[in-house]
């Protein structure tokens, strides 16, 4: 049986859309018969114990390093990773290192796959320099962006077999000069195993939170910036010059969340937008009965046009109708008009004309979202997606590969 040690930034119990993924390729590999268990660096906040169980998934931690100056921490980071590797495969011997980004992660499995001599692959979520632009804690062309950059080609150089959950990542891949050649797919993708059918509408949790018959455009997610919420409730009051009755349902918290409560309160649409604050992981699909269009309005950027978001795939899963910005990340996901709605990012009046016609035409969205479903299951369920980590595993260990740097 193939063992495959994963390298990760943190994880469950951890909830993140980060974990959500790992956790379905984790048990996607377990059920094809891959013996696999996880890692993790520093960056994994939540205390615990020094391995931990958790939904049949065996972690090991890496206990976090001082701080110290920037630069001169992320190498402690890498360090104190790769050598939690190192002791690690003296007991358990991987035959296989599988880093997810960030190159962090990926440098200290490099190192580590160097010394051991067993091969490493790569995958590369976002490129986190682009993430952290887009999240508000970094600028583009600064010099951490631009040593993340170089770090993340470091490591990609290095390794065996590299995917990327985008076509948009790959191809910026290969434009800055990396051999298309090893460089594969891994989409976004959900365990169809976890989603039955919706449930039915949440009366007492609709009358609770004040949302009415509708219809109901709701957001299940992190407040970021780049989700493009402040164009969401911008577009409402020409929203409801169409529909009166339309309500905006916002289902989350983050860092734009103080902004947007101001801008919904100073809108003349203020009643109808109505947020709800984090909720339990476990109460999320109450939240989701009441939603009639899952709205994802990413605003345009290097990140949003480089990254396919999960959540789109998740609220299909469940067939629920989607309607998201026209950026890159959605069209690798959402064909318009067939299994979802994309209309113009960053313009509130477009995404007012768009929803309102789209909820003129409700006659489709049965359609669609038997469409949606049928989309997931055919290109974004893990049972057939981890068959692509499966051939490049067996292809590694045929042709006896090992990491250089």
């Amino acid at each position: 049986m193939t063992r495959v040690l994963h390298i990760l930034d943190h994880s469950l119990p951890l909830h993140s859309g980060y974990t959500f993924r790992t956790r379905a390729i984790l048990k996607s590999l377990q059920a094809a018969g891959v013996e696999i268990r996880g890692i993790t660096g520093p960056r994994h906040v939540r205390g615990g114990p020094p391995i931990e169980e958790v939904d049949g998934l065996t972690f090991h931690r890496v206990p976090g390093t001082p701080s110290s100056l920037p630069g001169l921490r992320e190498w402690r980071e890498i360090a104190a990773l790769r050598a939690g590797i190192e002791r690690l495969a003296a007991d358990w011997r991987p035959d296989i290192l599988h880093a997810h980004s960030p190159a962090l992660c990926g440098m200290a499995g490099l190192r580590a796959a160097r010394r051991l001599g067993v091969p490493l692959v790569y995958e590369i979520r976002a490129f986190w320099e682009d993430a952290a632009v887009g999240n508000g804690t970094g600028s583009a062309g600064s010099l951490k962006y631009r040593l993340t950059r170089a770090l993340e080609d470091r490591v990609v150089k290095g390794a065996d077999a590299v995917f990327t959950i985008s076509e948009g990542l790959r191809g910026d891949l290969v434009e800055r000069g990396h051999d298309g050649g090893k460089l594969a797919l891994s989409p976004n993708g959900v365990d169809l195993a976890l989603f039955g059918e919706p449930p039915p509408r949440d009366v007492g949790l609709a009358r609770q939170i004040g949302i009415g018959e509708g219809p109901v455009i709701g957001f299940i997610g992190s407040f970021y910036d780049y989700e493009g919420l402040d164009d969401a409730i911008a577009a409402m009051p020409m929203l409801r010059a169409r529909h009166p009755d339309t309500q905006l349902l916002l289902v989350g918290g983050g860092p734009m969340e103080e902004t947007l409560h101001a801008q919904a309160a100073a809108s003349p649409a203020r009643d109808a937008i109505i947020f709800t604050g984090r909720v339990p992981h476990s109460e999320v699909e109450r939240y989701y009965s009441l939603v009639d269009v899952l709205a994802y309005p990413r605003k345009k950027s290097r990140l949003t046009d480089l990254v396919t978001p999960l959540k789109p795939l998740e609220a299909m899963a469940q067939r629920r109708i989607v309607a998201a910005s026209d950026v890159g990340g959605h069209r690798e996901l959402i064909e318009d008009g067939v299994t979802g709605l994309l209309f113009p990012p960053d313009d509130p009046a477009g995404i007012a004309e768009a929803l309102a016609r789209f909820i003129d035409e409700k006659y489709r969205w049965p359609a669609m979202r038997e469409a949606g479903r049928c989309h997931v299951a055919e290109n974004h369920d893990w049972a057939r997606n981890i068959d692509r980590y499966r051939a490049v595993y067996q292809h590694l260990l045929e042709s006896g590969s090992s990491a250089t740097e």
